[in-house]
């Protein structure tokens, strides 16, 4: 069986260019979600059992792959046994000597004589061994409310019930479980206001501070306000209607910097070099996100090198180089201290080159917005990726702790000057009750949210979908 490709959101794997062409518009119908979602809780319902026998079936499929990959050959031969030997151990001469020594020999030669006619009971034969039958193999999650509330998601977007992952239920709710923290305070008493018809000026000021203190922010928050007040004044709705708007209105504000174009068409393209410039500040999971983000693209089918270009912070090198060897990916550093990062970058595209590379991760030394010497080395790695690699496709992706709230909208200002940034990776929503801050990113600085982090475990970076995230942010 197939890894999951997370980039196309399916289990093919491609290797042939009409193949590479169906996954290219099987990829585009996905992010369009054409598919037809479940009209009632009775369908969503059926389609969860659907999605559960298909994935019970994936993991039964993949027990007998791997006791088929284990089980011994019949027909392999069993070592011969040696004969034994009829004779017994040859007569020693009778030795000459003291006393003592005559009587040792005496006794060695007692003891010959009775191996010789002891009788030797066979041996047992061992017994033929049994190639393991395959077992139902059951699904590593739980028919439960979880369960049901990650296929509600997934069935929502159009997906077909065959098509869904184990992978992606676990991320789900993992998702879920890290923006508990923010949705805990913000949907029971969102629901209290919006449940008490048209907005009033005190009910306009809840619904502000309930949404500032998530970190979303003062210029998303009016959006959202202006655009909730227009809607309750022209019609009163119930509290779920009103949720439900409300997420329409997040999901709008979030996929609004992509245009006409979704954010799970942000791949790799296959058979080029693809060069990714991860920045940031200090302590932001750079690192660990190339690490992520490494796996990701293995199990997808891309081949990857990673670029150790934060020459600064001690042990940089070694940590990037203990996630390349997680994913079996090779990384490209200097061994000297203190190196020139652009010369370790043009290192790694010279030999991300020759060796046919697709996607180059290029880590970068943690760094504070307000440091102008260390920010134009920032513009001088840039500059040469731009000269070193002019037909690569070259994407700045900005890695942003969520645990900073709007202190990170500054850096992302900054950084977005001296790199040319392509979007946002998220990290550590998992550890803040300030969920919000994708809002704010994206409402005042126009930039797309590429990926979003909700834990510390390797498979805890996945693509962003504006759809899941508002979900797990305002679901029951």
């Amino acid at each position: 069986m197939t890894e999951f490709n997370w980039f196309s959101r399916s289990h093919d794997t491609p290797a042939t260019p009409s193949a590479a062409a169906s996954q290219e518009s099987s990829t585009e119908a996905n992010a369009e979600a054409t598919g037809a979602a479940p009209a009632s809780p009775e369908d969503y319902l059926a389609w969860a059992k659907a999605a559960y026998q298909n994935i019970q079936q994936q993991q039964t499929a993949t027990g007998t792959e791997t006791a088929e990959a284990t089980a011994p050959d019949p027909e392999a031969e069993t070592p011969a046994s040696e004969p034994e030997g009829d004779k017994g151990p040859e007569a020693e001469p009778a030795p000459t000597g003291p006393a003592w020594l005559q009587a040792n020999a005496e006794r060695q030669a007692r003891l010959a004589q009775l191996q010789e006619t002891a009788i030797v009971e066979p041996e047992p034969e061992p017994a033929p061994m049994v190639p393991p039958t395959a077992s139902l193999v059951l699904p590593d999650v739980d028919f439960d409310e979880a369960f049901l509330w990650s296929a509600e998601v997934l069935a929502g977007q159009g997906r077909l019930a065959e098509d869904v992952s184990l992978e992606e239920i676990t991320w789900l709710n993992r998702l879920r479980q890290g923006l508990d923290k923010t949705r805990r305070g913000l949907v029971n008493q969102l629901k209290a206001i919006v449940g008490q018809g048209p907005l009033n000026d005190e009910a306009v000021m809840e619904i502000e501070a309930l949404l500032l203190q998530a970190d979303v922010g003062v210029e998303a928050t009016d959006t959202i306000i202006m655009a909730l007040q227009q809607r309750l004044r022209e019609e009163i709705l119930p509290p779920e209607q009103a949720i439900a708007y409300l997420k329409t209105l997040l999901r709008e504000m979030l996929d609004r910097p992509l245009g006409d174009a979704h954010n799970l068409t942000f791949v790799p393209d296959k058979d080029m070099l693809n060069v990714w410039l991860m920045v940031g500040v200090n302590g932001a999971g750079k690192t660990t996100t190339i690490g992520k983000l490494t796996h990701i693209a293995k199990k997808s089918g891309y081949n990857c090198l990673i670029a150790a270009a934060d020459t600064f912070r001690a042990a940089a090198v070694e940590q990037v180089k203990a996630w390349g060897a997680r994913s079996d990916v090779e990384v490209i550093a200097n061994p000297g201290n203190n190196t020139d990062p652009a010369s370790v970058v043009f290192d790694a595209i010279t030999a991300a080159q020759s060796r046919g590379t697709e996607l180059l991760l290029v880590d970068t030394a943690g760094r504070l917005q307000n440091k102008k010497n260390l920010m134009d080395e920032l513009s001088k790695v840039r500059r040469i990726i731009d000269k070193k690699a002019p037909d690569a496709r070259i994407e700045a992706l900005l890695v942003l702790d969520a645990t900073l709230g709007q202190n990170g909208l500054r850096q992302a200002q900054v950084f977005a000057e001296a790199a040319s940034l392509s979007g946002v990776v998220l990290t550590k929503l998992d550890g803040t009750a300030k969920g919000g801050i994708a809002l704010a990113v994206v409402q005042q600085l126009g930039l797309p949210i590429r990926f979003i982090g909700a834990g510390e475990g390797i498979e805890d970076l996945r693509p962003f979908s504006s759809y899941e995230f508002v979900e797990a942010l305002l679901s029951n």
